[in-house]
Formats: structure tokens, sequence, C-alpha cells
């Protein structure tokens, strides 16, 4: 009798196998959920829009207190290491729906292509082309279809990106390009949020693992959502301080705020692009946060039942996004 046991071809656990007929089993995440036209704890609006064939968003709508106000927007991509989790996932939903609210910002939750179907750079191009969706609202004449939320809500004069996680490191990218390329309208980002953000690299920095760079998890994941990544680890997308990458003094938004947590093994390295940025002759104003005794994305995975710190971190992302 033939064996019905499947032959994994990768195995990167807790986050991802691959098996050898192809199939993807993604071991973290949580079920997708529909949009709500008004959520019950929050009394935040959601509906889902297809910006392309290949990405779609969920829009959130705080409670307006007049029916023509204007609200900052927030171009938002989710975490998950460029392979799990969703702009449509229960975890994100939850916590969009509480900084939509906390922020009264319009937010706009990017569905990005994942890996290892779609690998980098994919995640980044659709990323840019749903800013640019966004920020092509401005437009009296485009070929893109608008959406009446952003149109009659969408405050032009305040959009910013942010992220978390592969998130985090996709808003730093983003920001970059935005400083080299103009976006419709010629919309300027007011402020980018790198909440822990996914940055790596060969040479390890404070606590991060000292081991064989070809052992290490971040780097066997990195390699593994980009495959063929020029420069490997060090390539500027996943190392900003790599020798050759971009001057960080090119971000174009007036202002970043970087979030981290003590327990967690990017920290090191985000304190460390926080001080690069500051000494890169950026004209904008950097601010860091680092929340002590938490760790990774704890503010998503449980932002109502535990400790105060991620309502206060969700108060302090709001704040940056309102004043």
């Amino acid at each position: 009798m033939a064996s019905t046991t499947k032959e994994v071809l990768t195995d990167l656990s807790p986050v991802i196998k691959v098996y050898t007929d192809g199939t993807v089993e993604r071991l973290f995440g949580s079920p997708h959920v529909p949009p709500s036209p008004e959520d019950p704890t929050t009394g935040v609006s959601s509906k889902d829009v297809s910006i392309s064939p290949a990405v779609s968003a969920r829009l959130y709508l705080p409670k307006l207190t007049h029916p023509t106000q204007k609200l900052p927007i927030l171009v938002y991509y989710h975490s998950g290491a460029f392979c799990l989790e969703s702009a449509f996932s229960f975890f994100h939903h939850r916590y969009i729906n509480l900084l939509s609210a906390e922020a009264e910002a319009l937010v706009v939750s990017v569905e990005y292509r994942q890996a290892p179907e779609h690998p980098l750079p994919a995640a980044y191009e659709d990323s840019w082309d749903a800013l640019q969706w966004v920020c092509s609202h401005v437009l009296d004449q485009t070929l893109l279809e608008k959406d009446q939320w952003i149109t009659d809500h969408g405050d032009f004069t305040r959009v910013f990106i942010g992220g978390d996680s592969a998130g985090g490191n996709i808003a730093h990218n983003i920001a970059l390009r935005a400083g080299s390329e103009s976006l419709p309208g010629n919309v300027k980002i007011i402020g980018g949020i790198l909440s822990h953000p996914y940055f790596w690299g060969s040479n390890p920095i404070g606590n991060e693992p000292k081991v064989d760079i070809e052992e290490n998890f971040m780097y066997r994941l990195w390699l593994f959502v980009y495959p063929f990544s020029p420069g490997g680890i060090d390539n500027p997308l996943i190392n900003p301080l790599a020798k050759g990458a971009p001057s960080l003094s090119g971000l174009g938004c007036s202002k970043i705020l970087v979030c981290l947590a003590e327990k967690d093994q990017l920290t090191a390295r985000g304190l460390v692009y926080v001080e690069e940025v500051k000494k890169s002759g950026w004209k904008g104003e950097v601010e860091v946060t680092v929340v002590e005794g938490e760790d990774h994305c704890f503010h998503i995975y449980d932002p109502e039942t535990q400790t105060p710190s991620a309502k206060n971190l969700i108060r302090r992302l709001a704040s940056f996004i309102s004043h």
C-alpha cells in the first residue's frame, strides 16, 4: 500500500511548510473575517475593495462627527514575514478597527501578494501600487476606479504609511521610493510608522544570535520569500544598513515613528536604524519608542486583554497620526 505521508520540501516551522507536491501549509496566523458595516466595539465601518487584479484592500472609516469630515489617511501594510496573515485576517481586522477609531483615521489595509506563491519583490510592487491608487483620488481625471470613502473623507495633506514587522519593512522601502518617485497629484507622505520592522543582515547586532548565517532562521526565511535576492540577506530591502544601500537621507516623508519591544530580537537592529537615520542628513523628525517587557507585535496579537502596553502603544500611534 502506497504511503499517504507527504514529503516536506521546506520546513520553516513554526511559520510555514512547503511540500514536494507544491502544497503550502501556513502554521501561524488567524482566520479571515468579513468586513463589518459598523464594528460593535469601535463603531468603525469597513469594506473590501479591489485595486487591481493582483491587489485588494480593506478600508476602515471611523464614526464621523459631521458628514463632510476629512480624515488623515493611513495606508497600512500587515505583518506576517511576507508569507503569512492577511489584511482580511482576524488579528489585523481587530487591530485596525481599534487604531482607526483611536486615531480618527481612514485606513487602507493592503492585501499584497505573498510568498512562496508570489516571491518578493511582488509585495513591494503591490504595496506601491496601492499607495498610488490611494493618492490618485486627489486627481480629477484618472483611469483608476475611485472609492467614495476616500474621495469624500480623505485628507491628502495628511497621508501616512505604516506597518508591523514585514509591513514595517515595506513601509520603510515605500518611503524610500517616495523620496525618488513622485506620487499622483504630487501627494506627499507626512509620516511613516515602522513597528517592529523586519530588518536583518549578515553581521549580528546586539543580541542577535551569533550562529552560522546559513543556520539563522531570519536568513532562511528571507531566502524563502525572496529566493533570488541580489545580495542575499544584505539586500538593501532587508538590510537598509548594508554597504551600497540607498542613503536614508532620501526617505520621502516628514516624520517617522519607530516602535520596538524590549524582548524582540529585531529591536537591536531597529535602534541602529534610528541612529543611522539621524546621522544620514535626512531633514525629517524621527521618534522611537521601546515598550518594556513586551515581544514582537504584541499589540496585534492581544490588543485588548493584556497589560496596558498594547492600548498605550495604539494611543501613541494614534497621536502620531492625529497631531
